[in-house]
């Protein structure tokens, strides 16, 4: 009985192809909507959580002051001396390395080819704190850290810009008023979680950066700390151990506030990933109202469907057809507009899903369920939307029916 039903559904399909594809067309845009919003919102939550990954594993971000954006720093909040770097490295349990870091926008030039990058005057920690590899060459060495040699490490995009058909191995690249040899080319990382260039950059020895670049001579004068948790250590307890280290060093008393922060990268990574779903279940809740919208036109149609097929009833009944088997023919066919709607809406979602992830550089991110989910949800529109015409259908009069023109 239902392979009957199914084939007398398809059969008045076939028989209005232009109304079968304008009534199933909301259910296609709904289906397709929901899918591909959910898709590229999946894509883009797992490419922050890589993003933020690729700043450094398990990371800790020291800076003076509190928050972020105007108005949040404290007014006067000094800086962290070297010592201070030094400190947390011999004091907290459970660091792997951490990296005192001074960070400048820079003019570089090579020949008659300049750009505008930021140069960071880093440690051998840096290295390690921040992900980085060496594409090639090499990093620094301790005797060029200690006597502040002029020598540089730059990145994928400084190659891209200022060395396009030349190895910049062994070249000399001014950094401000200084000549340093590069002595090596960092592996690129791509964009940060806040839409930066990583590879944009040009990293010397601290104390080149300090004394030959910024012709600082002070050691109060570092605006940031990188710290990189071993694994297995709660970046939590380790982050409250950072904050009694620099309590002690910068003399605040008990009861008042801290003058610096301590910031884990993975909470911000937790913290972003979260706004994303929120915002991708928001915009996927808006999108399954189309869904809706689509089963009324199904309902609509179905019902125009049973005013004209009113005569065809009428004989079905009167030769015998049972009031559940009229239900369950109007009933497959709603079903089958409506499924047929969610098939072309899911093949539309994932080519839409594919085209705008390459277009948006995330990743693209299949969802089995959310494709099961979607077609199972517009063929229940198909059944909540279809009954109240199949049941019209059913509970027809045969010889009112047959009376009608």
């Amino acid at each position: 009985m239902f392979f009957n039903a199914l084939l007398l559904a398809i059969r008045e399909i076939r028989r209005n192809m232009l109304r079968a594809f304008l009534t199933v067309l909301g259910i296609v845009i709904g289906v397709a909507a929901v899918i591909t919003m959910v898709t590229l919102g999946n894509g883009a939550t797992n490419s922050i959580t890589a993003q933020v990954s690729s700043l450094g594993s398990n990371l800790l971000f020291v800076r003076p002051g509190r928050g972020f954006g105007p108005g949040t720093g404290f007014s006067g909040a000094p800086n962290f001396k070297l010592e201070d770097a030094t400190a947390i490295a011999e004091l907290v349990p459970g660091v792997r390395a951490v990296a005192p870091t001074m960070t400048r926008s820079v003019s570089t030039v090579f020949m008659q080819q300049n750009w505008t990058t930021q140069a960071n005057g880093v440690t051998n920690d840096y290295f390690t704190v921040g992900n980085w590899s060496i594409g090639s060459g090499r990093g620094f060495t301790d005797a060029e850290q200690q006597s502040g040699k002029a020598v540089c490490v730059i990145g994928a995009t400084i190659q891209t810009k200022l060395f396009p058909n030349t190895d910049p191995i062994g070249q000399k690249l001014r950094v401000r008023d200084l000549p340093c040899d590069i002595i090596g080319v960092l592996a690129p990382k791509g964009q940060s979680a806040m839409g930066q260039d990583q590879d944009d950059t040009v990293l010397l020895p601290l104390k080149t950066m300090l004394r030959r670049v910024l012709g600082r001579t002070s050691t109060q004068v570092i605006p940031n700390i990188f710290v990189s948790a071993k694994d297995g250590f709660d970046t939590e307890q380790v982050a409250q151990d950072i904050t009694n280290v620099l309590r002690v060093r910068r003399n605040i008393q008990p009861g008042r506030d801290d003058d610096f922060q301590v910031v884990d990268t993975k909470q911000i990574a937790q913290t972003l990933s979260t706004t994303t779903k929120v915002m991708t279940t928001l915009l996927g809740a808006v999108a399954a109202v189309s869904l809706l919208v689509g089963g009324i036109g199904i309902m609509n149609i179905m019902l125009v469907s049973v005013t004209e097929r009113t005569r065809e009833i009428g004989i079905r009944l009167a030769i015998g057809a049972l009031e559940r088997e009229v239900l369950l023919q109007f009933l497959v066919e709603s079903v089958v507009l409506s499924s047929l709607g969610g098939i072309i809406g899911i093949v539309l979602a994932l080519i839409a899903s594919a085209g705008l992830s390459q277009v948006m550089q995330l990743p693209f991110e299949f969802d089995l369920q959310i494709n099961l989910l979607a077609f199972c949800f517009s063929a229940a529109v198909g059944v909540l939307f279809g009954y109240v015409p199949a049941r019209r259908a059913a509970q027809l009069d045969p010889i009112e029916a047959l009376r009608h023109e």
